[in-house]
């Protein structure tokens, strides 16, 4: 997601910022195909749609003047470095990302990358979670990072096992209910 303009600083970028976890050193950017094409997608967008359209912008503005007190130049310029930001930090997540298929596992009841869970917690409370690469994490979806505590609790656990978690209020377990990965297509 693009910042707003007024939060911009020119030597920022999101991983600084703590908006997407730092790969942890000497692990790969590991991914799904479909994260993989998600962010492909937006870094075409970003170059073949939105920057174009604010370099026109930029341009016609610029030829208007006093370009101190216009708008629609100084927003522009601001819209143009947010989205060359961006630009640059998708390339490099996409030059150091690790596809992974996780439908090579289907069928296992053993927890690897992909994998989406449905376990337990010592309350009775049910939780099903996909465990995804650092770029497609989304909690509300129940898409976690593989580098997220319950992660790396429960990856290489299989179905039927009891796991321990630990947090902030102490150890908890986590009994893993079922295990499944996509189809093959």
């Amino acid at each position: 997601m693009l910042k707003p303009f007024s939060a911009i600083d020119p030597d920022d970028d999101e991983e600084s910022e703590g908006k997407v976890p730092p790969i942890p050193p000497g692990s790969k950017n590991y991914i799904r195909p479909q994260g993989y094409a998600r962010i492909k997608e937006e870094l075409l967008q970003l170059i073949d749609v939105d920057r174009p359209e604010v370099v026109r912008i930029v341009s016609w503005a610029a030829s208007n003047g006093d370009r101190s007190e216009n708008g629609d130049y100084i927003y522009g310029k601001r819209r143009l470095r947010e989205i060359d930001r961006r630009i640059r930090f998708l390339t490099k997540r996409m030059d150091s990302a690790e596809v992974v298929d996780p439908s090579v596992h289907e069928g296992s009841q053993q927890i690897f990358f992909g994998a989406t869970v449905v376990y337990e917690n010592q309350t009775g409370q049910s939780h099903t979670v996909t465990i995804v690469g650092i770029d497609e994490i989304d909690p509300l979806q129940g898409l976690i990072s593989w580098i997220s505590p319950v992660a790396r609790v429960i990856t290489k656990a299989f179905a039927g096992d009891s796991v321990m978690l630990a947090t902030p209020g102490g150890m908890e377990t986590l009994e893993i209910l079922e295990v499944s990965y996509p189809a093959k297509s």
